[in-house]
């Protein structure tokens, strides 16, 4: 798997996740996999118009390499059954979105396919975020969730 840090794998009957760092080969696949769980997340709570301008902003060529290039951030790709299902991302300080501060780790990002929607695998993600937190010594783990958001807020609490 040359360079590749597998996190976790766990195997059962007719079942494998696997999540993972991404490296530089990730790059093309993960900007896509944002960009349709973004849509999916999002889409029906904004305006067509609305939705173009924010991917063509935060999802171009430039300001993904940018995150992705971030020695401050990590991503991490899921898969189920070999399947690209999920992702996260974390930021330590000073790449945080708000907060800052070096005690805790921030989950930007924590995106499930609509397929895997009510799997568990989002939840996974969580549990790995925080475990991740754990093994760096934070104090603690934060996000920001878009208040018009429902289902995440209901996750998250």
């Amino acid at each position: 798997m040359g360079g590749i840090i597998v996190l976790e794998t766990i195997t059962g009957e007719n079942m494998s996740t696997v999540l993972r760092k991404c490296v530089a080969k990730d790059f093309n696949t993960l900007r896509e996999f944002a960009i349709k769980t973004f849509y999916e997340t999002f889409a029906h709570l904004n305006t067509k118009e609305d939705m173009d301008a924010y991917l063509e902003n935060a999802f171009n060529i430039d300001n993904f390499t940018n995150e992705f290039d971030d020695v401050d951030s990590e991503f991490y790709l899921l898969y189920h059954n070999e399947q690209l299902a999920g992702y996260l991302k974390l930021n330590e300080a000073p790449s945080q979105t708000d907060f800052n501060d070096k005690s805790s780790l921030e989950i930007e990002r924590i995106y499930v396919s609509s397929e895997f929607q009510g799997t568990g695998l989002g939840r996974f993600l969580m549990e790995k975020a925080i475990e991740k937190a754990v093994d760096r010594n934070k104090k603690y783990v934060w996000l920001g969730v878009w208040e018009k958001n429902e289902k995440a807020i209901r996750f998250y609490k």
